[in-house]
């Protein structure tokens, strides 16, 4: 489990690099500013979250797999493709409506660092 939530650490880190060039050099003077702050706000937790995933990683292959922290894991990784991808695609389309989902991938944010914080306690 642990070389899993390592890599999609790792992907997510490197899609951001990319996706925080392309929004400062591919889309400067093409979205609007309030569409250019949803998009950054995508990018930016995102980062976070890659982050996250690679400590779930680590604590894995350190402390050994456990449900919880595969749970914390997989709601990371759940919460960037709602939160984030709701929000890239927001920004992209214009479409209002989606902000409507991107709390579900917020509440996936919260419960998988509860998750996270629930097996290192038990650890």
């Amino acid at each position: 489990m642990w070389k899993l939530f390592v890599i999609l650490g790792a992907v997510n880190a490197a899609m951001v690099v990319g996706f925080g060039a392309f929004g400062a050099h591919g889309l400067e003077g093409k979205l609007s500013e309030r569409l250019m702050g949803v998009y950054e706000t995508a990018v930016q937790y995102q980062t976070m979250h890659a982050l996250g995933l690679l400590a779930v990683g680590l604590i894995a292959a350190y402390a050994g797999s456990s449900s919880t922290l595969s749970w914390a894991g997989w709601l990371l990784f759940i919460g960037i493709l709602i939160f984030s991808g709701s929000l890239y695609t927001m920004a992209f389309t214009g479409i209002s409506w989606l902000g409507a989902i991107t709390p579900i991938g917020g509440v996936a944010f919260i419960v998988g660092w509860i998750m996270l914080i629930i097996s290192v306690a038990k650890a």
